[in-house]
């Protein structure tokens, strides 16, 4: 009798205890909404001209550097191409690829306006040929 008694009482309690965690699951995100934050990705791609010294090249990098310094971006990383296999969707003809992060579009585009970013793309605008820039955002 008394192990009946146990059973039962346990039976009720794994009953209870399912019943509360299903109506708490089921008002947590009207209590506390989990919403996924945006991020915003800024890819640079870079084709310099042909004629630049190795010199000249080298100093390209400083552009990154310098942007690197500014507010508002984040994990600024800037590379070559890879060297990958040959593949008929592969592009790795640009010289350069840069790409950072931002937490909103409002501070990518203040970014983009700031005097001291403008200042390095005056300064670094005769070393390229071509340059194409996606934004993208992440949810």
């Amino acid at each position: 009798m008394e192990r009946r008694k146990f059973l039962f009482r346990s039976v009720q309690a794994s009953a209870l205890l399912l019943l509360s965690g299903t109506i708490f699951a089921s008002v947590l995100p009207n209590i506390n909404p989990i919403k996924p934050k945006k991020m915003y990705a800024h890819n640079l791609f870079f084709w310099l001209r042909k004629d630049l010294s190795t010199a000249e090249v080298k100093d390209f990098e400083n552009f990154f550097k310098g942007l690197k310094k500014l507010p508002y971006q984040k994990n600024l990383q800037y590379g070559k191409p890879a060297g990958s296999s040959p593949r008929t969707v592969l592009d790795s003809t640009y010289s350069y690829n840069c790409a950072m992060q931002f937490d909103s579009l409002e501070e990518l585009e203040a970014y983009g306006k700031l005097p001291e970013h403008l200042a390095l793309v005056q300064k670094y605008k005769p070393f390229f040929e071509k340059m194409l820039v996606y934004d993208t955002v992440y949810n």
